[in-house]
């Protein structure tokens, strides 16, 4: 995919949709040595944050990314061109513990330019964070009733801020 730097402040995407009803593959590791995972996100958001532009995203504690969250420092998001829904699909469905998921989608892992987390070829948009912040959800500082109903199993999610320190996109997006 022919992607160029966009600066964070020119950054131009329907950024509700993007999460809600696209989502994005949330990637943390090491890609020089081959070690990192990824999964499918459609909770976060993007914005503002002690004058830095900012990924929120969140990751269960069962979850495989979670371990490389909490190891490495930065991560990825990256969003895909129409056409990618299965590899979505699969990515947000399957635990990097068990199965190869880059591999059974046909995904191209392809380095960063400003930190260790890898993107992807196929990918339409990537950013590249620096985390800055965690917090853990904890449910009674939850000030609407419906949020509970998110968490039968009472595994609250893990909030990651991180900066965004790049980020390449095609045309759309602003480049």
């Amino acid at each position: 995919m022919k992607r160029k730097r966009i600066p964070p402040s020119n950054l131009r995407m329907a950024v509700y949709r993007s999460w809600s009803d696209e989502h994005f593959l949330l990637t943390c590791g090491d890609h020089s040595a081959g070690r990192f995972n990824t999964m499918t996100v459609g909770w976060g958001a993007l914005g503002c944050m002690w004058s830095r532009p900012m990924a929120m995203v969140v990751v269960r504690p069962q979850r495989y990314t979670h371990e490389f969250m909490e190891k490495y420092p930065d991560f990825t998001i990256c969003h895909f061109p129409p056409g990618h829904g299965e590899t979505l699909d699969y990515c947000g469905s399957h635990s990097g513990r068990e199965v190869d998921k880059i591999d059974h989608c046909g995904l191209t892992p392809v380095g960063s330019e400003t930190i260790g987390s890898p993107g992807f070829e196929e990918a339409d948009l990537i950013l590249e964070c620096s985390k800055m912040y965690f917090d853990d959800f904890e449910p009674e500082r939850f000030l609407a009733d419906f949020i509970e109903g998110n968490y039968p199993a009472r595994d609250y999610h893990r909030l990651y801020l991180g900066q965004i320190k790049a980020a390449f996109g095609t045309e759309q997006y602003g480049a």
